[in-house]
Order: C-alpha cells, then structure tokens, then sequence
C-alpha cells in the first residue's frame, strides 16, 4: 500500500504578502530641536541636517525600492517637526482627519497637510479635541487602535469613528517616553501586532491580549530605541536597525525586517513611522 507523503510545512515567510502602499513624507530641510515636547527632545543636542537628510532619503529610497509610492509634502520653515508626517493626520475609508496638535509648535503644519489632502480629493475634516493623526490612529483591518494619555483627547476617538465610520479601539499610554501610539505598537499586518506591555494602562494591555493574543512583545532595549516605530507592508517592515532583538523576532514570525538608521531623527522622538503617513484606500 502506497503511504502519501507528508505535507511539508509552508514556511512562515512563504504566508505573508506584501501590498503595495501609498506613502506621504516631509523632507527634513528645517529639523532641528528647537524646543522640548517629548521626553526624547534635548534642545541643547546639535541636529546634523546634513545626516538627517541623508538618513531620511535612505528611507524614502527603501520604500521605492520595495516598490512603494512616495509622494512628497514641501516641508515649511518654522516648523522643524514636519518632517514627522504621520502626525499629520488620519486618511482612510476615502476620508481624511486633519491634525489638531498638542502643542502649539506644531500647530502650522496641519495647514500644510490640510492642503495636501484637499488638492488630491479629501475634504479634511477638523476635530473638537486633540488627535495627532497616525501617531495616534493605526488601522488593523476593519477596526483603528487609537491611542490617549499623553497628546491625543480620548474623545477625538470618536470623532475620528464617526467621521470615518470604522470601529476605534481606545488604548492608554502610561509611560511619557512612548507618548504615540506608534512609538509603542507596531501594526505588521490586518491582523498582526507587536508591542511593549509596560508602555500600556493594565486595562489596555488586558485589550490587547484579548485582540492579539499571538502578538509580539518587545523588550525594553529595542522599545527604547523606537523600534516599534515601524512601517510593514504586510511582509517587508522597515525598522531602526538598532532594533536588532525585534528584528530577529520578525523573522521568526514569517517578516521580512528592513533596518534603517534614523538616528539623527530619533533626537526628535521620532522614527520610521512618525516619518510617513500612509494613504490608506
């Protein structure tokens, strides 16, 4: 009697795919730590713009080259944090959610990514409270993890819910060092996450377990170098390279890791992610 063979086990890299994605960027023409809102921020730390230039080309090189579509925003002088584009705000569904910022620093840029989103097709809507826009508001699947604590109100959550008509998950955040949402979780997939439990309210880490229990959890030394601070196209996550312990988790999980160094950007708070918003369809 014939025994059939086997069947061999798919390898974990061969079940993700990669989705071609639409990016938004800043250029970093005017970085520079001007002042301190984030515990990451020293005003006294010289900025090299030269390198962060550099650092942020070889990112928006890595996207292209992963076959990705980069458009670019005309950074504004006076506003050395708009090279953190996610903050810019929300757009998804066919809807836009303009930036309403913590801080009044900030506060110029929503006009320019305001602009970006009426010349291409979104009437960018304006929230009552404060939401910082994908450094806040990440999409997994059909449902948005949104972050409060720290910079976006709790009830802009539901602005943003009825605006765009998807659920919102609320998420709290306890530790001032990873004030976004996207400095403390990484979205991998439609429904794959990683992230950093003691950055997270007990309630909120009790969510997470409850939505993701095959989650990733990093540990300490790659979340305080914003390694959570990603973008995956469902396979390819791009990721400081000095994430190295996250990134061996990655590959673990079937991922593809693509490190970038942004280190010259991390003097901000910011890094991969906060550097790209994504045009969600």
């Amino acid at each position: 009697m014939d025994i059939a063979a086997a069947p061999v086990a798919e390898p974990a890299a061969d079940r993700r795919a990669a989705r071609t994605r639409r990016y938004l960027m800043t250029t970093p023409t005017f970085f520079a730590v001007e002042y301190v809102i984030n515990p990451w921020m020293d005003a006294s730390t010289p900025v090299d713009t030269n390198l962060a230039l550099a650092q942020w080309d070889a990112l928006r090189r890595t996207y292209l080259d992963l076959g990705h579509r980069v458009e670019i925003i005309e950074p504004i002088t006076g506003l050395p944090d708009m090279v953190y584009a996610a903050n810019g705000g929300t757009i998804i569904n066919g809807r836009a959610v303009v930036a309403r910022f913590a801080h009044a620093e900030r506060a110029g840029e929503a006009i320019a990514y305001a602009r970006w989103m009426a010349d291409n097709g979104y009437q960018p809507f304006e929230t009552r409270h404060v939401n910082e826009g994908q450094g806040d508001f990440l999409a997994v699947g059909a449902r948005i993890l949104a972050g409060f604590g720290f910079r976006t109100d709790s009830r802009a959550h539901d602005e943003v819910a009825d605006h765009v008509g998807m659920d919102v998950v609320s998420l709290e955040l306890v530790d001032p060092r990873f004030y976004h949402l996207d400095t403390a979780l990484a979205v991998l997939d439609d429904s794959t996450v990683a992230y950093y439990p003691p950055a997270f309210s007990d309630e909120s880490r009790v969510v997470l377990e409850r939505m993701f229990p095959d989650a990733i959890e990093v540990t300490s030394a790659d979340a305080y170098v914003l390694g959570l601070n990603v973008v995956s196209d469902g396979r390819n996550v791009v990721l400081p390279a000095a994430a190295t312990g996250f990134a061996e988790q990655l590959r673990l999980a079937g991922f593809r890791p693509v490190g970038v160094d942004l280190s010259e950007l991390l003097k901000g708070g910011g890094s991969v992610k906060c550097c790209t918003l994504e045009v969600h369809s």
